[in-house]
């Protein structure tokens, strides 16, 4: 057994190896201990749902790789299995990258106290963050809740972003031995249906297959993404935020490579793309300094609200069987996917919330099963906005008219067939709206609706209407 000072390098939201500020104080304090620990105690309702379990084995198992197969796995609640390691091995130090859900929070400030009083070392870094949340304020120290100042006047204000960390180089590793530790397959995060086979061949996930990801979408993409993301059938967008989420690749390593390349060469692209990133620390800012986010109307006009108890519509928006083609060909990709193009997923959101009248709530919950980037600052921030009841919301009378939206955003109906392949035979202006077709073109395309495509749940125009009605309400 080793002599040597043992540092455990706590793998959580930062599965990667490069720009790891743990991973590298772990391996400049002596030999490395890497463990990950699956806590669905502390999260709670918030533990990952079934698609980010998906990704997260095959993020571990490329993690592991990389570690040379050093990954120690523990399940459970994290401040026992680590009071566990502390008095079953002789550590020198504990360190982590940190997180910022508020359960997260909570239990962090726990461990650390009880390491602390343990007379062990504990740091802990940002890594997954360009700004901090409690860095980033108004003249008056409060918090912003407008995105547009907390970027320009917040963010670009402030300290630059730190530059991506060169790798650890050569990493000692423990041998000290660990009994109770698992196998990344005895975490038993793939479900046992084959579903989640279908959802991940349609990525490559890790840290190496993040790095080429970003790479080509910064060599062949970023120069027209201004333009280009609003159009679903197009490749357009980076497809990062579920490495992001599982920081296989961190935003200081993306904002240095497109702050520092030729913005000329790249005309808008570079800029527009850095603000969604700075949306993504907006969405962090507002879950760090209003931690009721995930559950609550940041509005608390909207705790009125009279939402609808329609279970069997909500069905339908789940299974994408609404008879409106963009909001089932949106549902239908999050369904064999784990990942819904940025566009749809405000048409879709819109469609619940405002036609449907169905509570906020509903949208983030099936989300959160259902996104392989289910990040809970993002997705409640998000949902939030759609409703109107959000910081920096869109508000109550921006509904999305979503034939309106199919027809500008994919014209020809590429993005549809690709989820909704029942509609091919008919002509494009109809894939859109195929109960306007006649029951000639309905016939002479094979379709008959109600059978072999939903007739519409809902009446856009009077649901619009009544949503208008009850939001004007609140006001």
């Amino acid at each position: 057994m080793t002599s040597k000072p043992v540092t455990v390098a706590w793998f959580r939201q930062d599965l990667r190896i490069s720009d790891n500020p743990a991973l590298n104080a772990a391996a400049a304090a002596g030999d490395v201990l890497p463990i990950y620990i699956l806590d669905d105690v502390n999260a709670a309702d918030w533990a990952m749902g079934s698609a980010s379990r998906a990704w997260l084995h095959h993020s571990l198992n490329a993690l592991n790789l990389a570690l040379d197969g050093n990954l120690r796995i523990f399940r459970g609640d994290a401040r026992e299995v680590i009071a566990q390691l502390v008095t079953s091995l002789q550590l020198e130090g504990f360190f982590w990258n940190r997180c910022y859900e508020p359960w997260r929070i909570r239990r962090d400030a726990q461990i650390k106290a009880d390491l602390i009083a343990g007379d062990i070392q504990t740091r802990s870094f940002n890594a997954s963050l360009l700004w901090e949340p409690w860095d980033i304020s108004k003249k008056d120290g409060t918090p912003y809740r407008v995105f547009t100042p907390f970027y320009q006047k917040g963010c670009l204000s402030s300290a630059r972003p730190r530059q991506p960390l060169a790798s650890a180089g050569q990493i000692q590793w423990s041998d000290l031995a660990i009994d109770n530790s698992l196998s990344i397959d005895e975490l038993e995060l793939l479900p046992s249906a084959c579903w989640h086979e279908s959802l991940c061949s349609h990525w490559q996930i890790g840290e190496s297959a993040a790095a080429q990801k970003f790479d080509s979408f910064w060599q062949n993409t970023l120069t027209d993404y201004k333009r280009g993301r609003d159009f679903p059938a197009l490749d357009a967008t980076s497809r990062l935020s579920p490495h992001l989420h599982f920081g296989e690749i961190s935003p200081h390593q993306i904002w240095h490579q497109i702050d520092q390349s030729s913005m000329h060469d790249h005309g808008d692209g570079p800029a527009h793309f850095l603000r969604e990133i700075a949306w993504r620390e907006f969405s962090y800012h507002l879950l760090y300094h209003f931690p009721e986010l995930p559950e609550q109307n940041f509005n608390r006009k909207f705790n009125g609200f009279e939402w609808l108890d329609d279970e069997a519509g909500l069905q339908s928006w789940c299974r994408g069987q609404t008879g409106f083609p963009i909001i089932d060909a949106g549902m239908r990709e999050l369904w064999q996917t784990g990942y819904m193009h940025n566009r749809v997923r405000m048409i879709v959101a819109s469609f619940l919330i405002k036609n449907m009248l169905q509570h906020w709530r509903n949208g983030e919950n099936w989300f959160w099963d259902c996104l392989i980037d289910a990040d809970l600052a993002s997705n409640a921030a998000s949902w939030q906005w759609c409703a109107g009841s959000g910081a920096d919301a869109a508000p109550y009378f921006r509904i999305f008219n979503p034939v309106l939206q199919s027809e500008k955003f994919d014209p020809e109906g590429e993005y549809l067939l690709r989820y909704c392949p029942e509609l091919a035979d008919l002509p494009a202006r109809f894939r859109h709206k195929p109960w306007e077709a006649s029951e000639e073109v309905l016939t002479a395309a094979g379709i008959k609706l109600g059978k072999d495509y939903p007739v519409p749940i809902l009446d856009l125009k009077t649901t619009r209407a009544r949503a208008l009605g009850r939001f004007k309400a609140l006001v």
